[in-house]
């Protein structure tokens, strides 16, 4: 990779009020229109109340096709039960990998009643090779998640083989021993918190994907050091040296991965390659077919 050229801007968009599940209020920070500049991503939420009122309906049991979510909770206690059989209790640290693939009908409820509950859900397209494979359950522990130190800050590595000031940072999914099997989208995903300013080059693959968002304080991208502020997200260029100078108490994802380059139908909690096999995956919900890949 070039490190003399540094990534660009493209976008930059700040996250919206938004409302899912049974009332659930949260911040829709990308999502819909043309999904392709994301590519592989499709949708990222900041989910994040102290008023249990914004959080206590859930998203009781509903379906879905052609993509695989991440969740990473910060704060709080959420509960995920689906139609294999999985109860995973997400706590504070913990990740969630759920591949919808072929059919996943799945809940994911709160297990408390007051208190603050903060978290973000990814959505991560599949191959077209991928969509109609069988769904796949994974959960992370905080203790699993690797964590490292460089200067002022602090780094958790979700996903990924990425590298900051050249320290690479490998995360839980490229641990010889990890859960969850690599993906063909090569997801990175880092949650960065900086105790006092830093200056962080980011080494990313060319050709790759890579949005910043942050979800507190300030950080200034790029030769142009254009400044991003809390609830805002930047959409790069996909070649180049990722440059970034946070401020003391920041804290952002940095996330990134391999672009698929395929159609993208997306209906609600379906993502597919056309319109038909969309309709295709709504005849089989409604038939009772979606976890059996319509069969």
């Amino acid at each position: 990779m070039n490190q003399t050229t540094q990534r660009r801007i493209e976008e930059v968009l700040t996250a919206q009020a938004a409302s899912d599940g049974d009332g659930v209020r949260l911040k829709r920070v990308f999502g819909g229109g043309d999904l392709s500049r994301f590519d592989p991503f499709l949708m990222l939420d900041e989910f994040g109340s102290n008023e249990a009122s914004d959080y206590i309906g859930g998203f009781p049991s509903h379906p879905h096709r052609g993509f695989e979510t991440v969740t990473y909770m910060l704060e709080g206690h959420m509960e995920h039960r689906d139609h294999m059989g999985n109860v995973g209790q997400l706590r504070p640290g913990d990740v969630q990998w759920m591949k919808a693939g072929a059919g996943v009908i799945h809940s994911e409820m709160p297990k408390q009643e007051q208190g603050r509950m903060r978290g973000f859900q990814l959505w991560v397209n599949l191959p077209a090779s991928e969509k109609m494979t069988p769904a796949q359950y994974s959960e992370l522990g905080a203790a699993q998640i690797p964590e490292y130190a460089i200067d002022g800050a602090r780094v958790k590595a979700i996903a990924g083989a990425l590298s900051i000031n050249g320290t690479p940072m490998p995360g839980v999914l490229e641990s010889e021993h990890a859960s969850v099997p690599p993906r063909a989208t090569q997801p990175g995903y880092l949650d960065i918190s900086a105790v006092s300013a830093q200056l962080l080059d980011v080494a990313v693959a060319d050709g790759q994907t890579a949005l910043i968002y942050v979800y507190e304080g300030e950080v200034a991208v790029g030769e142009q050091a254009f400044t991003l502020h809390a609830d805002q997200l930047a959409r790069l260029t996909r070649s180049g040296a990722l440059m970034l100078a946070v401020s003391a108490g920041a804290r952002l994802l940095v996330i990134t991965g391999k672009p698929i380059g395929e159609p993208i139908v997306q209906r609600g909690p379906f993502v597919m390659n056309t319109a038909e096999e969309i309709h295709q995956a709504i005849r089989d919900y409604s038939d009772g077919k979606l976890v059996t890949g319509g069969q």
